[in-house]
């Protein structure tokens, strides 16, 4: 919590961590989760989600979710194709920091850009999640809301094994794109799916 507590000592006591899941995968939206931990209830084992396990991610989200002011929000498929994945993903930064429902004092953004949309200050943080608790707990809302929306597509979609790869270009998902085509959840602006 050192940034947060940087931070409180200068007067700002609600900061909230933001962060993305979902910027590289073939299908699927970009999820951004916006974080403001309560100081005298924080989680035990925040950190990157990528270095989480499924299971403990899943018990992290349901505390973070009880103990503090969470705001998600998700961009489809036909909307990064339409801006780009970085207009995207910058644009749900700023819907799910403009959602939380105490207006954050400043925000630690996981990454090198600070979205310009953004109202109030903030702090761009390269590899915040490792950094910072607040934007850990946000990459962990960010990548297990995204995750349960990849399981559900699987159910609808389920010839391309979304419940497996996420979405992500694996061999397998390349494969039945191969013998499938695109369906609605696919990036078309991502290659290889831009060279169809």
């Amino acid at each position: 919590m050192e940034l947060e507590q940087r931070l409180a000592r200068l007067g700002y006591k609600n900061v909230a961590g933001i962060d993305e899941a979902g910027r590289g995968p073939l299908a699927g939206p970009v999820v951004a989760a916006a974080v403001i931990l309560n100081p005298n209830a924080l989680p035990t084992g925040l950190n990157d989600s990528k270095k989480l396990s499924s299971k403990i991610r899943e018990e992290l989200y349901v505390e973070i979710m009880h103990t503090s002011y969470v705001a998600v929000s998700i961009t489809n498929a036909n909307t990064i194709d339409k801006i780009n994945i970085r207009q995207a993903t910058l644009l749900s930064m700023t819907n799910c920091a403009k959602a939380l429902a105490i207006k954050p004092h400043w925000c630690l953004i996981d990454g090198r850009d600070v979205p310009p949309r953004l109202q109030g200050s903030a702090t761009a943080v390269i590899k915040g999640d490792g950094r910072s608790r607040s934007i850990a707990a946000a990459s962990i809302v960010a990548k297990v809301v995204r995750d349960q929306i990849m399981k559900q597509a699987a159910i609808v979609y389920p010839q391309y094994g979304f419940e497996k790869h996420k979405g992500y270009g694996t061999l397998l998902h390349r494969r039945a794109i191969a013998i499938s085509g695109p369906c609605p959840l696919h990036r078309m602006s991502f290659a290889p799916l831009a060279n169809r």
